[in-house]
């Protein structure tokens, strides 16, 4: 009775094995990811993305399966990153806000699976002898920044919180290093754009006179997309891809590695003093949190219920929270025993409690 009971389990075992082998996926022979130029081009790296192509995670992963790992920055910025990923030229992309939104009320199959950088700040820098002292002083005045991108969104939302609006302004479309020239050779009077500006600043080409420093409100955010038809296809793919970009983000959020990280990002057009700087506002480990928190979705459902009032999506309004696909980043949370490694945050940027509350959480420094 033993040995028949032994048989038998061996053969399921056995049975057990044959069956996945029979269900394993077999991966694509590429995985391509595209993402503004910023990211990809030269020597350029930002965010987990950036981490785990600087650390060959990406690379490692997939070379048992000999799949390429096609990292694609596109010059055009934003709108290029979603016309490939419309035409299916690309994955995964990282992709802001406005456009991933704009792009999916307009009938684009797409999952948001993943934060890609959260709470970055925008700055307004003016020539040094300006007489623009604040945000209102920019009524009439002509103002510069990159239409399109998520920029945008943070600019109509500080305007707004000033009691202005983007017809009060000559707004001019630039992309930041264009931008930057127009200010010193005087045909704008002012730049929104991100950390940029603090070079343009020590230069003395520029001053900052307004940030979104300390108003989690008015940062931005971006996320990772995968297309839903390689989602359907290639799911143990897109598992196996989260839970590298996951790996990447603890290893980036660990304060030991703070210096390793900036030197890494650095290695960019961006120095890395800049970066320390635009990071003093916030713990370290919040900004590259990847989690869907409450904080990430809420910004994204405010931000499509402000592109649809001014009349941006080619589409009707879709639910956020469906579009939204956790289970890939539930999973990689689980293997990677990392359920409890950031803490959440709500809607107004507090760190969430055991019990739901908000309120200071240990160790985030």
């Amino acid at each position: 009775m033993q040995k028949m009971i032994a048989r038998l389990a061996r053969g399921l075992v056995l049975w057990a094995w044959m069956a996945s082998v029979a269900h394993a996926e077999t991966p694509p022979a590429e995985i391509r990811v595209g993402a503004p130029a910023l990211v990809f081009d030269g020597n350029s790296y930002w965010g987990a993305l950036g981490i785990a192509r600087y650390k060959g995670w990406l690379d490692q992963e997939f070379a048992k399966d000999h799949v390429k790992i096609d990292l694609i920055g596109y010059r055009g910025g934003a709108p290029m990153v979603g016309l490939a990923l419309a035409n299916s030229q690309i994955d995964f992309a990282g992709q802001g806000d406005l456009l991933s939104i704009i792009g999916r009320s307009s009938g684009m199959q797409t999952r948001l699976i993943l934060p890609g950088d959260k709470l970055a700040n925008a700055y307004l820098a003016v020539a040094p002898n300006s007489t623009i002292h604040s945000i209102e002083d920019l009524r009439g005045k002509r103002v510069a920044y990159y239409k399109g991108n998520q920029i945008q969104l943070q600019v109509i939302r500080i305007l707004a919180q000033h009691g202005l609006t983007e017809k009060d302004i000559l707004s001019v479309g630039m992309d930041p290093a264009t931008a930057s020239i127009g200010l010193t050779s005087g045909d704008v009077d002012a730049v929104f754009s991100g950390d940029d500006l603090l070079a343009l600043r020590d230069r003395g080409l520029g001053k900052i006179v307004y940030s979104t420093q300390g108003q989690p409100a008015l940062t931005s955010y971006n996320g990772i997309i995968v297309r839903d038809a390689f989602a359907r296809q290639y799911p143990e793919t897109t598992e196996r891809f989260v839970k590298v970009l996951v790996r990447a983000a603890a290893w980036a959020s660990d304060p030991a590695n703070r210096q390793e990280v900036l030197h890494i990002w650095g290695l960019g057009p961006m120095h890395r003093i800049y970066i320390d700087e635009d990071f003093k506002d916030r713990p370290w480990v919040d900004r590259q949190s990847a989690l869907l928190d409450p904080l990430f979705v809420a910004h994204y459902r405010e931000t499509q219920d402000l592109v649809a009032q001014l009349g941006l999506l080619r589409g009707p309004k879709f639910d956020v929270d469906t579009w939204i696909d956790r289970s890939f980043l539930d999973k990689a949370l689980k293997d990677l025993n990392l359920e409890h490694y950031w803490s959440p945050l709500d809607a107004g940027g507090k760190p969430l409690t055991a019990d739901g509350g908000t309120g200071a959480a240990s160790g985030r420094t």
